[in-house]
């Protein structure tokens, strides 16, 4: 491939049209020193399995993960530590490394993988299409064909004939780091674990899924759980599991029960950094500069019965940006090879200077809306417990200048697809019946509308200082989303603009995303003050969409959880939701199912407990081939298609073993 070059003068060119959506600009570009790092290696003749890590000058660590001498194993593992080829004062080898930005903001907190707190972008992340690198799941979900490829599985899952039960089997070769075998019992165990503690997963699951059962130590039975009828009452949430929850081994999990004493607290707070993980990478630096994880070459998956290889690259390196435009800046030089971040413009990169980067479509909106970035109410807030209030913001939003700007034609338009309860996708919006809604549905920017809604309910401005009143205070609020989500912050202000323009006082605040997330997924408890309006994501495709979104945005159920990452964090309750979320997953009539579909939408719209600001990519994915190339795009004829989900979730995966140098 040809390489590209360009001098200063044309960077900074370049630069400045990324980072504003409008007229170019100066850019004050600050660059990063590398830290000196040490490499330590301790040799001794033990039986342990040791992994040496890169450190920081100032602090020369060696980390052990040793075998219990209690073990019992079936044959003696061999395994060979991952060895750091740099020296003192370099760098890492370019040509080995996969560089990412906008996954990873503020350091990473902890390892755990029982839980959603560990702020570990690149090795935890449990879901839909399940973040892979580290720990691994018996499936991969595709979201660009709907299949659910075998990663810890051998072979695919199946129902039996009552479907109240699914049967699956784990692969021969899948190993633990630490040399033993991945069983059935790990994951039955996994399974036991979540319920003990009542982590997200099992609270999230708990309704639906009886038990998970090792019939021999490579064969998994999932048994659902029944309604009164004898009937699985989810059959949808029991298929989504096995390609979006891990499992997680049976004897680290257990010494993690022995230190914390099998203290719910402490088993959730523990970091461990001592896990055993069954992944291609793991653990190799971190710090709150910068994130790098070591490819493990005795990785199971190199066996042909899953990839045959190893993945391309040695590392996976995230360095921690400030903000969009400095990870931007970093795309633009060559340094990040893949982006999960807004990127402004993002076109003129290739458009107007030639520079190697791309995006999974080559035309807007340049990726494939699957999310709906909200914008949820508190409704405890004075005055955001009425209806007229909510819906008045929303309606008086100018949703096209945050296309336009804040996405830069990133995002489908509220005209093209009308809001709903769906993301942009054709299977999804034939599911409700759009003429039914269209009374409810509203573009934005109708400021005279929204005035006559407060004005017929009585939110008036009685004292004539501009601002209306409800139960006579002021109607203030503040709006919030993380700092240095650029395209998120440009939709929170075009919000506290509509605000004014109606006689709503709405300010802004930009708290760093290390406090924003530890305080909006609190929902056993009211939230505080600054978090009136607030943005948070939606689930995007995944296996049982739509209802897995509208079930996170909607249901009363995650009302109540002091770590709350599924959803409907405004806590908005209503019965009827709650009746048609339980209804859905035992429907099989198209029908009926359009129907509960287009009454969810109706009381979604009339009720306005949150409202969608914009259609988002599961994933921004834009990548530069300046080193690696091959990576997915709409026309690369991968079959199974290989969805841009940057290389490492659900099948996206994939991405890391069909990558290749440019210049080998």
């Amino acid at each position: 491939m040809k390489r590209y070059a360009f001098i200063l003068l044309s960077l900074v060119t370049i630069l400045s049209f990324i980072i504003s959506g409008c007229a170019p600009k100066t850019v004050k570009e600050t660059v990063e020193v590398q830290k000196v790092v040490q490499q330590t290696v301790e040799v001794k003749v033990t039986s342990v399995v040791k992994e040496t890590q890169l450190v920081n000058q100032t602090q020369v660590v060696v980390q052990t993960s040793v075998v219990k001498e209690t073990q019992v194993v079936e044959k003696v593992v061999e395994v060979t530590p991952t060895a750091a080829p740099v020296e003192a004062g370099s760098s890492l080898p370019r040509n080995e490394t996969l560089y990412f930005n906008g996954q990873q903001w503020n350091a990473v907190a902890c390892w755990n993988p029982y839980v959603s707190t560990c702020n570990n972008a690149l090795a935890i992340g449990q879901g839909d299409s399940a973040r892979v690198i580290m720990f691994e799941t018996p499936y991969l979900y595709d979201m660009l064909d709907g299949g659910q490829y075998p990663l810890l599985a051998d072979g695919p899952w199946a129902w039996n004939a009552d479907m109240t039960e699914i049967t699956f089997k784990i692969k021969a070769a899948a190993k633990w780091s630490d040399g033993t075998a991945v069983t059935a019992d790990d994951y039955a165990y996994t399974w036991a674990t979540h319920l003990k503690y009542n982590t997200p997963t099992g609270s999230g699951n708990k309704d639906y899924i009886d038990t998970i059962e090792a019939k021999d130590p490579q064969t998994v039975v999932i048994k659902a759980k029944l309604n009164a009828e004898g009937k699985t009452v989810n059959p949808l949430a029991v298929k989504a599991f096995v390609s979006s929850n891990y499992i997680i081994q049976k004897a680290w999990t257990q010494t993690v029960e022995e230190r914390t004493g099998s203290d719910a607290t402490k088993f959730l707070a523990d970091t461990a950094e001592d896990v055993v993980y069954s992944g291609p990478y793991h653990k190799f630096y971190a710090d709150d500069q910068k994130v790098v994880y070591v490819r493990d070459d005795n990785y199971w998956g190199k066996d042909a019965s899953m990839w045959g290889k190893l993945p391309a690259p040695k590392y996976l390196a995230h360095t921690i940006f400030k903000d969009n435009a400095a990870g931007s800046v970093a795309l633009a030089k060559g340094e990040v090879d893949v982006s999960q971040q807004f990127n402004s413009n993002i076109q003129l990169l290739w458009l107007n200077y030639g520079l190697p980067i791309s995006t999974y479509l080559p035309e807007a909106p340049y990726g494939i809306g699957a999310s709906l970035p909200t914008a949820f109410y508190n409704l405890k807030s004075n005055g955001l417990d009425q209806v007229a209030i909510r819906k008045a913001i929303a309606m008086a939003v100018d949703y096209p200048t945050i296309i336009a700007n804040a996405m830069t034609n990133q995002s489908a338009t509220f005209d093209q697809v009308p809001r709903s309860l769906m993301n942009p996708t054709a299977g999804e919006q034939a599911m409700y019946d759009h003429d039914a809604v269209k009374d409810l549905q509203w573009a934005g920017n109708d400021i005279e509308g929204a005035k006559k809604m407060l004005d017929d309910a009585g939110v008036l401005d009685t004292d004539g200082d501009g601002w209306r009143e409800w139960n006579g205070k002021k109607l203030s609020y503040v709006a919030t989303c993380p700092n240095g989500w650029s395209d998120w912050q440009a939709a929170i202000e075009v919000v506290a603009a509509a605000g004014k323009k109606i006689g709503i006082e709405i300010t802004t605040n930009y708290p760093e995303w290390g406090v924003y997330q530890t305080v909006v997924t609190v929902s056993n408890k009211d939230l505080p003050e600054g978090y009136d309006i607030f943005m948070m994501w939606s689930a995007g495709a995944g296996p049982t969409m739509p209802w897995g979104r509208i079930r996170n945005l909607l249901s009363s159920e995650w009302i109540g959880m002091a770590s709350n990452w599924n959803g409907n964090w405004g806590q908005y309750s209503n019965a009827r939701v709650d009746e048609l979320i339980k209804l859905i997953p035992g429907e099989t009539d198209p029908a009926k199912l359009k129907e509960y579909y287009t009454e969810l939408v109706k009381i979604y719209l009339t009720d306005v407990p949150s409202f969608t600001l914009m259609y988002r990519p599961q994933s921004f994915h834009a990548v530069n081939e300046t080193v690696w190339t091959g990576f997915p795009n709409a026309a690369d004829g991968t079959n199974p298609p290989v969805p841009p989900l940057d290389c490492t979730d659900g099948w996206g995966i994939a991405c890391l073993y069909n990558i290749t140098l440019v210049n080998p």
